[in-house]
């Protein structure tokens, strides 16, 4: 038996709204860090930022991100050779699920540090 409602459209779009807002909100409190691309996810409202820098200044950038948003889980595969070939951290800004990753958004983005 299941038990609970459906998610409405209206609550998809609660969703975006809040995340927009938290967007609002991490760039009003980070006007000094180099802007990258962000998304808001249609499904649950999380953001989800990419860093689409020159591959020499990718992953410094990323870090300043990472730092700044508080983002704790990251998460580094290597390539076959061993060089980093894929970053990603994720966490939570007022209850707001927020990632991010150097490169292209919906793409594993190769990483090859300078």
């Amino acid at each position: 038996m299941v038990t609970g409602g459906w998610i409405t459209q209206a609550d998809r779009s609660r969703w975006q709204q809040r995340a927009a807002a938290e967007l609002a909100a991490i760039l009003a409190a980070h006007p000094g860090i180099p802007v990258i691309a962000w998304t808001v996810t249609a499904s649950g409202g999380a953001l989800s930022g990419h860093v689409l820098a020159p591959a020499a200044g990718r992953r410094a950038l990323f870090g300043q991100w990472r730092q700044a948003l508080g983002l704790d889980e990251v998460t580094e595969t290597p390539s076959a050779g061993g060089t980093p070939a894929y970053l990603h951290a994720r966490g939570a800004r007022g209850g707001v699920a927020v990632s991010g990753a150097p490169g292209v958004p919906g793409r594993r983005p190769g990483l090859r540090p300078a």
